[in-house]
């Protein structure tokens, strides 16, 4: 009976393995992606220098266009028997308020952008301040531009209903040269919107 109990008896079936599946999952950061070449991370940080390079140019070559900005011009304003009474005028930047805040806003740009390619540090928060001082700079830019473009269009068209007669056909070599200043400042002021616009998009991106 032993023997055919014990026959009888079959071996308890196997316990399953269970493995414990173990799934680690490592999460990468955004900008962790394929490494650029080291020609193309140097192009990409050669960019915003390059930029502050020339809006800094332009907003010198401006500033000093404007400042050195005069022109005399003779008339002859009374005739006393034979002789003539002459008078002369002289136009400046100095006399039109809207051209010497066009002058400090350039020149400051410049001291700025040139200061800041001086010393260049890597620093978060540095980093952070220089971004916030370049929109500054940028608007200061614009609107002495701005200011500085609606003088030179009354100088140029007049306003018939003020009564304010045109000026650049007597001083014209002081208005060309206020145009070229005018062209350039406004140059700046794209350099510096688009050296705002890569500070935002490295900022955002990898």
């Amino acid at each position: 009976m032993d023997l055919e109990r014990g026959d009888n008896k079959k071996p308890p079936p196997p316990a399953p393995r269970t493995a414990a599946a173990t799934t680690t999952t490592t999460t990468t950061p955004a900008c962790s992606g394929k490494k650029r070449p080291p020609l193309r991370d140097s192009l990409v940080a050669l960019q915003p220098v390059l930029l502050r390079a020339a809006a800094a140019l332009a907003a010198a070559a401006a500033a000093a266009v404007m400042a050195l900005d005069a022109q005399s011009y003779t008339a002859v304003v009374a005739i006393v028997g034979t002789r003539p009474l002459t008078q002369t005028f002289t136009a400046r930047f100095s006399d039109t308020p809207a051209f010497v805040y066009f002058v400090i806003a350039n020149a400051i740009a410049a001291a700025y952008n040139l200061l800041v390619l001086l010393v260049r540090r890597r620093r978060t928060t540095a980093g952070l301040v220089v971004r916030m001082l370049d929109m500054v700079v940028m608007a200061l830019l614009a609107t002495g531009a701005a200011a500085a473009a609606s003088m030179a269009e009354l100088g140029r068209n007049g306003n018939a209903r003020a009564r304010w007669n045109p000026v650049c056909d007597r001083f014209g070599s002081f208005c060309r040269r206020g145009g070229a200043a005018l062209a350039s400042s406004f140059v700046g002021v794209a350099l510096m919107l688009a050296l705002n616009l890569l500070s935002a998009a490295s900022g955002a991106g990898c």
